[in-house]
C-alpha cells in the first residue's frame, strides 16, 4: 500500500491550503501501524499516525477519550500527552477504505521528548518510577468521572476471542478456551467489576515515554493498547521496564518478571504512596493472563508484524500459558506489602 498518499488525502481533507513538503516514516519496526513526520511548506511539522489495526469506532473512542485525559489531567501533567488535532469542535479523523485495506488516519501535535530511562534500571530508578506511576494513577483515577464512555471491556474482548478461536486457531482452540474460562471464573471470583476504571496506556515499555532530569514523567506516546480498565493492567509491562535483564530488542512475555525482588521493590515503593489492595494483587497474575489472551493471541496477527506475532503466538501458546500457575506465586507479593 502507498501509505504515504493516504496520508497526503487525509492533509487535504484537514487543511488543503497548507501543502506538504515532505513526509517522513518514522515508525517502529514491530507493529503494523505507521507513523509519520510530515514538514508543511510553511515551516511546520505534524506527526501523522496510520493504522488498520483494531476497529475504527474503537480507535476514534480511544482517542477521544486520551485527548480529554490530556486536557482534564492536574497541571502537573499538561503536556505530557501528545495532542491529536481538531476541526471546528472535534477530533479530526480520516478514514481509507477500497478493495484491499480499511486504514484511518489521525494527526498529532509534536510532542517533546527528554531522558529515555536507561535499558536496565538501578533500585533509585525503580524507587523513583513507582512514585510516578502511583502519582500518575492517583491523578487518573481523580478525573475519571469526567471521561467519555468506553464501549469495550476485558470480558466483550475474551468474548470476540472465544467466538473466532476455532477458525483461526483449531490447533490450539481447547487450550485457548480453557485459559478464557480460567480468566473468567478467577475474574468473577476477585470481583475485578467492582475496580475502579481508570485510563492505562498498557504498552509501557520504555520507548514510549520519556522523563526529565529528575526522573519524572515528562511525555507520552504510543496509544495502540489504550483502554479503560483496572490500574492494574499497567503492571506487567511495568514489571518488564524493572526486570533485571532490562530492555531488549529480542523478547517474549513471560510471568518470571513478576516474581522478581526488583518488581517487589516497585510495588512497596507504589504501595506506599498509592496502596494496593488485596484483590488488586491478586489480579495481578489475571491480567496477565488477558494480555496474552487478548493481546498476543487475538489481536497479535493484526497489531505484530507477522514474524513477531507467529513466535509471541508460538511462545504463548508452548510455554507461557503453561507456567502462569505454576509460576506466578501470589503470596510472594501479598506477603511483601503486608496484606
Amino acid at each position: 500500500m502507498d501509505f504515504p498518499t493516504i496520508i497526503r488525502y487525509a492533509w487535504l481533507a484537514y487543511d488543503s491550503t497548507r501543502p506538504i513538503k515532505r513526509i517522513s516514516d518514522i515508525s517502529a519496526m514491530v507493529s503494523t501501524n505507521h507513523v509519520y513526520k510530515i514538514r508543511l511548506e510553511d515551516g511546520h511539522n505534524i506527526i501523522a499516525k496510520l493504522s488498520y489495526f483494531g476497529t475504527y469506532d474503537n480507535f476514534v473512542e480511544d482517542h477521544q477519550i486520551i485527548n480529554v485525559l490530556g486536557n482534564n489531567l492536574p497541571v502537573r501533567y499538561e503536556n505530557f500527552l501528545s495532542r491529536a488535532l481538531m476541526k471546528g469542535n472535534q477530533l479530526f479523523f480520516h478514514r481509507f477504505q477500497n478493495d484491499i485495506i480499511d486504514a484511518w488516519v489521525v494527526f498529532f501535535r509534536p510532542i517533546k521528548i527528554k531522558k529515555k530511562l536507561p535499558r536496565r534500571l538501578d533500585l533509585p530508578h525503580i524507587e523513583k518510577l513507582a512514585k510516578e506511576f502511583a502519582g500518575f494513577h492517583k491523578s487518573c483515577h481523580l478525573v475519571r468521572h469526567t471521561l467519555p464512555n468506553t464501549s469495550k471491556n476485558m470480558t466483550t474482548d475474551i468474548n470476540l476471542l472465544l467466538e473466532e478461536v476455532d477458525d483461526r486457531f483449531p490447533k490450539y482452540k481447547d487450550q485457548i478456551k480453557e485459559q478464557c474460562e480460567i480468566f473468567l471464573n478467577n475474574t468473577h471470583r476477585i470481583n475485578v467489576r467492582g475496580f475502579d476504571k481508570i485510563p492505562v496506556f498498557v504498552d509501557w515499555n520504555i520507548g514510549n515515554f520519556s522523563v526529565n532530569g529528575s526522573g519524572k514523567f515528562y511525555s507520552r506516546w504510543d496509544y495502540d493498547w489504550f483502554r479503560m480498565s483496572s490500574r492494574i493492567v499497567d503492571f506487567y509491562f511495568i514489571s518488564r521496564i524493572v526486570s533485571n535483564v532490562g530492555d531488549r530488542t529480542v523478547f517474549t512475555y513471560n510471568v518470571e518478571t513478576m516474581m522478581e525482588d526488583r518488581f517487589i521493590h516497585f510495588l512497596k515503593a507504589y504501595h506506599a504512596i498509592y496502596p494496593l489492595t488485596r484483590p488488586e494483587v491478586e489480579f495481578i497474575k489475571e491480567a496477565y493472563r488477558f494480555f496474552l489472551l487478548n493481546y498476543v493471541i487475538r489481536e497479535g496477527n493484526y497489531f505484530f508484524r507477522s514474524a513477531i506475532a507467529e513466535q509471541l503466538q508460538h511462545d504463548a501458546l508452548t510455554h507461557h500459558f503453561k507456567t502462569i500457575d505454576e509460576r506466578f506465586k501470589v503470596g510472594k507479593l501479598l506477603k511483601a506489602l503486608d496484606l
